[in-house]
């Protein structure tokens, strides 16, 4: 068994800032199973004198102190008691681990702010956005959410020790390139982290062992774990179907996705539904067409149009099943999944990288005519400015898409990314696939 190794998150300087506040709200960890939430709180912790884990699986007995009519100082005083464990704020971090089975204790988190504000509090769990549904008033304004999701490319560089080359592409441009030997580098970590993937559990096997194969056992037992929580969705949507729709997003991970080949005798309707779920869950998710005719780039979107990918490129390819030795003699990942794998990381890396209050939506571009199609893979909104980012699983291919786009947009700037250096060609900016996180910083 390995012993349990804290790796740092970006999350952890939000987390540490949120304990120093003055105006402090209770703090809502959301996300995706098994990313990291408990840990990274449990990280925070050491940071107080006392700290209180209330875990609402493992200590249902405490569920009859929110199910009651007491204020917030005496929930904590029957904790204390329970515990043996002072809560005094300012000395103590009180945390409610997997406060979904909890409901009342939900709906109880905005009189903390309100009635305690003094004290630090933070709540986390899985599938809350489901729990949310159930409680007819939440404590908007009183409670601040907090979105985690699984290891960056940059968190996995430097859980391996290699924070310096994080730096290195943090400080290259288009204009200023890499050392070929370190873009070299960088691009063997690119392709590791592929099928290792971002999960803490699967990252922690690898950065240990430094052993690919060990990981794939892992892998499989979290896919085991996360499918079983389908039952839990939704009464109303079957397990089987959930699934169904699951294994059909890693299936037609390239281009548009279409229901009727998502589930077998499933309606459109039911379909959407569980995909609907899946991406509650943060299991899921869609890049969404849009005209692209200004800003926001919400506002003329057309969601009969979307693609969907899963939240982590290890998962994806172990469900597939896929090949990944080819991945380390090719410098085009066409050679597995068409490509799509990249695609995903690009998109996967926005998220990762974007505000952890206020997670970002995925758009795409595509104009379906006789003379030809064209795609281009995903549109950022900088300021007023829309960019247009074209994603190439190799080192070379044409842009005709990219430039059609810009050309008919009126965008100045464009953006290539591939397993190319830093580079540019004329109006076009180059960076490498794993440096994507750079547009966002």
């Amino acid at each position: 068994m390995l012993e349990k190794k804290y790796f740092s998150r970006t999350i952890d300087q939000e987390l540490l800032s949120w304990s120093k506040s003055i105006d402090r709200k209770p703090l809502l960890l959301r996300g995706a199973r098994q990313v990291g939430k408990s840990s990274a709180v449990k990280y925070l912790a050491k940071s107080f004198k006392y700290f209180v884990e209330v875990d609402f699986v493992d200590k249902k007995e405490v569920h009859l102190f929110f199910e009651q009519s007491l204020s917030p100082q005496e929930i904590c005083e029957q904790l204390s008691f329970f515990f043996k464990i002072p809560i005094i704020p300012g000395e103590t971090l009180l945390f409610f681990d997997e406060i979904q089975n909890c409901l009342p204790a939900l709906s109880k988190l905005r009189y903390f702010y309100e009635q305690y504000p003094e004290l630090h509090l933070i709540a986390a769990g899985s599938l809350l956005e489901f729990a949310l549904e159930e409680i007819p008033s939440f404590g908007v304004g009183r409670v601040r959410s907090l979105f985690m999701f699984p290891f960056s490319f940059n968190e996995f560089l430097f859980a391996l020790g290699d924070g310096a080359l994080v730096e290195a592409y943090r400080k290259a441009s288009p204009q200023k390139p890499l050392q070929e030997p370190i873009h070299h580098l960088l691009i063997n970590r690119l392709k590791t982290f592929f099928i290792v993937g971002g999960m803490p559990e699967a990252v922690a096997q690898y950065v240990h062992t430094q052993n690919l194969l060990y990981g794939q056992q892992v892998l499989n037992d979290i896919i085991i774990s996360l499918k079983s929580d389908f039952v839990k969705y939704k009464k109303r949507t079957p397990a089987l179907r959930i699934n169904e729709v699951f294994e059909s997003v890693v299936q037609q991970s390239e281009g548009k996705f279409v229901y009727e080949h998502a589930a077998v005798q499933a309606t459109n309707l039911q379909v959407k539904q569980a995909l609907s779920l899946l991406t509650m869950a943060g299991l899921v998710y869609p890049v969404t067409h849009t005209a692209a005719n200004g800003i926001p780039l919400g506002a003329e979107i057309n969601p009969k149009f979307q693609r969907f990918f899963i939240f982590d490129t290890g998962i994806f390819q172990r469900i597939l099943d896929l090949d990944t030795s080819k991945m380390f003699i090719s410098n085009d990942f066409k050679v597995i999944n068409r490509g799509a794998i990249a695609e995903m990381f690009v998109g996967l890396e926005l998220i990762k990288n974007a505000s952890c209050y206020n997670p970002i939506s995925l758009y795409y571009w595509q104009r379906e005519k006789r003379q030809g199609n064209a795609q281009v893979d995903f549109l950022l909104q900088n300021r007023e400015q829309i960019v247009p980012v074209e994603v190439k699983s190799g080192t070379q291919g044409a842009m005709q898409s990219l430039r059609l786009f810009m050309a008919e947009k009126n965008i100045k700037r464009g953006i290539r990314t591939s397993l190319e250096n830093f580079t540019h060609y004329e109006n076009i900016d180059v960076y490498p696939i794993y440096a994507i996180s750079n547009l966002l910083h």
